[in-house]
């Protein structure tokens, strides 16, 4: 499993338009093969920046079978106007992890 994660700063006065924006768009990946679970998170200090995390089954299903499928240029015209400056994407694999009290 690999995580998709970017930091998605949304223009100033469409936080709410995206946040509809990007719930009607989840249908779009999340019919992608090897797409496991998607978080999307406001940060609390700044209410118009975002937390995007993607869970994939390898990278493959995020750059080849969602990025060159169809839904993909649907999924841009539905969320990439409302970015500013447009996202970085990077992809992570766990090395260490850790849960509950020590």
């Amino acid at each position: 499993m690999i995580r998709e994660v970017a930091i998605l700063n949304v223009r100033a006065g469409q936080a709410n338009a995206f946040e509809t924006a990007m719930a009607e768009a989840l249908y779009l990946i999340r019919s992608t093969p090897g797409f496991q679970r998607i978080t999307v998170e406001r940060c609390m200090e700044t209410a118009s920046r975002y937390l995007l995390n993607v869970e994939w089954a390898d990278l493959e299903s995020h750059t080849v079978g969602f990025r060159e499928s169809d839904r993909f240029p649907e999924w841009k015209a539905a969320l990439h106007h409302f970015y500013d400056p447009f996202p970085v994407v990077e992809h992570y694999e766990y090395c260490i992890e850790a849960a509950g009290p020590a």
